[in-house]
């Protein structure tokens, strides 16, 4: 089906118009500083602070795509102009230091938005040619990393965010991609193996760099998220199975993964829902029961609606009704919970109302249900309300406890919202969220 707005008429004017101004003043260089200033002084977080060109999650890059997006749906103003210059500077940037290979901060970030602004491969084709130059040989060499560590590692090697997941995503747009996504899939494919004890996917305690949270999981953990669990692994492996790449033993743990995370629920009082992680127990202890660990908020990054995202993907891969069914249900018991109770208050993509917006907004679009395209209204009308036209962006990113801090980025600031408002108002099919790993 052809993508099309879920809004009203006057909810569709009203995202349309707060979405543009917010994209003129999260373009605008100088906003851009002065909001960086201005954060400083507001966060109580100063380490998640950095404007790095190079990154799609918090930088030109970011930027760059956004105006990818604004160039397809407004041809007529300009944007794909906007776009370069921010997209040369990250490039500029990239050229100029030792990038790792990550979707979000790194070379693959930089391929992504390249090629969603090369309109089908017509531009940019020497900078793609580049970037695939450097890409390839990084992901093999990221592959052979999973497919060779003798234990289990840290997320960072598979997830979303940095992993080879997310490598995936990007390179399921790229013909010259073949070799490196076969060999990244088979890496994926291999922390299903058979294990006696945790699965190979499992975070060590020692991997753990989060001091709060190593306290909290003296054995290890199984991270039941999106952006840094074993969902991302599964999305990927179902998105390359939808686009026709398959390789040994694909099918078999798209399965494990898929059981596993239907098997490892958490529900609340409101229906289907995850833990943030599953905790490990001591050596000869019994598994903890995942019915009493405490589900996690309501966002894409963790909870249920990215868990449910990668359960509609496997089941659409391996045409299983009973998780299409599951996911379906897990989405709706998202909107039966209280706003309070859905834990993500701010705005913004990662752990906020825009990137839940952008799940259901796929859920509608993909089941056709009236009651999702009328969650999905709401929930714009959430993000029309936390519309503050006298900041600098129009929307500050919340911080746990609320605190407000001014961000331009795409996946923590203003940038991101704008994303969503656009997918929500207008009829121009948002295949940027594969970044987010959702289509």
């Amino acid at each position: 089906m052809a993508w099309t707005s879920v809004l009203d008429g006057e909810r569709r004017a009203a995202a349309l118009e707060v979405a543009y101004e917010v994209a003129r003043r999260a373009s605008d260089r100088n906003r851009i500083a002065d909001s960086l200033t201005a954060a400083r002084e507001q966060t109580q977080f100063p380490k998640t602070l950095r404007w790095r060109p190079h990154s799609v999650a918090d930088g030109d890059a970011g930027v760059a795509l956004m105006c990818s997006y604004l160039d397809r749906c407004a041809p007529a103003d300009r944007w794909d102009k906007v776009a370069h210059d921010f997209l040369s500077n990250a490039i500029e940037a990239q050229r100029a230091t030792s990038l790792r290979l990550g979707l979000f901060a790194g070379l693959n970030g930089l391929a992504f938005t390249t090629a969603e602004l090369s309109r089908d491969g017509t531009r940019y084709q020497r900078l793609l040619a580049e970037l695939d130059y450097a890409v390839m040989p990084a992901a093999h060499a990221m592959a052979e990393g999973l497919l060779r560590a003798p234990e289990p590692r840290g997320v960072g090697a598979f997830d979303a965010i940095s992993g080879a997941s997310g490598v995936v995503a990007q390179l399921l747009g790229r013909d010259a991609a073949t070799d490196a996504l076969k060999r990244l899939l088979e890496g994926l494919v291999s922390l299903a193996a058979p294990a006696d004890g945790p699965p190979r996917w499992m975070t060590p305690a020692a991997f753990i760099a989060h001091e709060e949270t190593a306290r909290r999981y003296p054995w290890g953990n199984l991270n039941c998220g999106l952006a840094h669990g074993i969902p991302g692994p599964l999305a990927s492996l179902a998105l390359a199975l939808r686009a026709g790449v398959d390789v040994e033993g694909h099918r078999r743990a798209t399965r494990t993964f898929a059981d596993w995370l239907a098997s490892h629920r958490s529900d609340d009082r409101y229906g289907v829902n995850w833990p943030t992680m599953v905790p490990l127990p001591p050596p000869g202890k019994p598994d903890v029961d995942p019915a009493r660990v405490s589900p996690s908020r309501s966002a894409w990054c963790y909870g249920s609606p990215g868990v449910a995202r990668a359960l509609w993907l496997a089941g659409e891969a391996l045409d299983d009704a009973s998780l299409r069914a599951l996911a379906v249900e897990a989405i709706l018991a998202v909107h039966k919970r209280p706003v309070a109770a859905r834990q993500i208050p701010s705005p913004t993509f990662c752990h906020g109302v825009a990137g839940l917006l952008q799940i259901v907004l796929r859920f509608a679009h993909d089941t056709g249900m009236r009651e999702l395209a009328g969650a999905a209204a709401t929930l714009v009308d959430e993000l029309l309300a936390a519309y503050e036209p006298e900041r600098t962006l129009g929307f500050a990113s919340l911080e746990p406890g609320g605190n407000a801090v001014d961000r331009a980025g795409l996946l923590d600031g203003a940038a991101g919202i704008v994303m969503v408002l656009l997918a929500a108002a207008t009829d121009v099919e948002p295949t940027w969220d594969r970044l987010f790993l959702l289509s």
